[in-house]
């Protein structure tokens, strides 16, 4: 009897049990309606926003019956959420990147999604409010549009004009026993695709995800903006300040930048080709540069410290660069990296900029397109007479 109640105890329970149910997180970048059906007509039920986590109940062909917390039923299209498992990368993207030094902030120009990978076609969740700062972490490439596929071939005999002006006979005109034309095998390389870059990026929540470089804008000092040169400045860093006791001036404690550049260009194998320290004349109340390295194939991250000497701490900063010139690109994020990096080191006393560390070996630099005519150029007249 006793075994009997256990079992209908037992019995019992398990009608209380809760099922597991899949969670869905809404992707849209808009606030959206579910709908009480799948239909032509149908009827709101609730809004839903960005990020919200909504209980999957059912599985349409297209669309999702889903519940709300507040138990709110409806149906969704699919296409505007993600699974739990990309969800959950999301999530390990930003437990990864919790730490991550960060290159520059930067303030995005109008609302834009968080991607999980670069690429405009890639999983996206979050979205970020205009005007929002936001601390980059790390540079990638990724093609401006998907690859596309190919279509069919045009037919391989089809007649083309010959060098005396006849055309080759086709194999539908061709003699019995003739032997079909060759097929010139095509020698042009398909055109590289148009590549963009993008930044990995944390927000002041800490969500961390892919942002489109070109929808937002790296904060940089005005006054030292001016400086670019038509390049852009992808960081800027306060190494110390300087007091100028000029009455013009607003502030009296004037920052000193160290900045890295790169050329408006997308896709580089590299993060910045010019690093640059700005110090201020309290002679003539203006930014003078003390340091300038160009050009350059540097890459991220770069670091500010002190340095300890003789005379006391002094600003320094560090960049890494690829040891033997070999760079890897990871194939998932598009993130280029030297395969034997080196970090360069240097100290700033007053205006001087040295370099320290243990590597002093000699910094490779790039040509310049110009400094290639010449070369060529030197090297055509070399010898030649008058």
């Amino acid at each position: 009897m006793a075994a009997l109640a256990s079992l209908c105890l037992f019995a019992g329970c398990s009608r209380f049990r809760h099922e597991r149910h899949e969670i869905a997180y809404v992707s849209s970048a808009r606030p959206i309606y579910i709908h009480d059906r799948v239909a032509p007509v149908s009827n709101r039920v609730c809004q839903v926003v960005n990020g919200q986590a909504l209980t999957v109940l059912e599985r349409g062909r297209r669309f999702l019956k889903v519940k709300t917390d507040k138990n709110e039923i409806g149906w969704i299209e699919e296409r505007a959420t993600i699974d739990e498992k990309t969800y959950s990368a999301f999530v390990k993207l930003a437990t990864e990147n919790k730490s991550a030094p960060v290159a520059a902030t930067a303030t995005l120009r109008d609302d834009l999604a968080m991607h999980l990978l670069p690429g405009r076609e890639t999983e996206r969740f979050y979205l970020i409010a205009g005007n929002s700062k936001v601390e980059l972490l790390a540079r990638a490439s990724a093609p401006k549009k998907p690859t596309e596929v190919l279509g069919p071939l045009p037919p391989a005999n089809t007649a083309k004009s010959t060098a005396g002006g006849k055309s080759a006979p086709s194999s539908a005109n061709a003699k019995p026993g003739t032997a079909k034309p060759p097929v010139a095998a095509s020698t042009e390389e398909p055109a590289p695709p148009e590549m963009e870059d993008w930044w990995l990026a944390r927000d002041a929540a800490g969500h961390v995800g892919w942002l489109l470089a070109s929808r937002l804008d790296v904060d940089v000092p005005d006054e030292i903006a001016q400086y670019a040169e038509g390049q852009r400045i992808l960081g800027a860093w306060v190494l110390t300040k300087v007091h100028d006791s000029d009455p013009g001036l607003p502030n009296h404690e004037i920052p000193e930048y160290l900045t890295i550049l790169a050329a408006p260009t997308n896709g580089l194998p590299y993060d910045f080709d010019q690093v640059r320290v700005f110090t201020w004349s309290t002679r003539h109340h203006h930014y003078e540069t003390a340091f300038r390295l160009h050009p350059i194939q540097g890459y991220l991250p770069v670091r500010v410290f002190t340095q300890n000497t003789a005379g006391g701490a002094v600003p320094a900063f560090s960049f890494e660069l690829a040891g033997n010139g070999n760079v890897a690109t990871d194939p998932a994020t598009g993130i280029t990296r030297p395969v034997a990096p080196r970090t360069i080191n240097y100290q700033m006393i007053d205006t001087r900029v040295e370099r320290i560390g243990p590597d002093k070996a000699p910094i490779p630099f790039m040509h310049e397109p110009d400094e290639k005519k010449a070369d060529k150029s030197a090297k055509k007249h070399k010898g030649g007479k008058g």
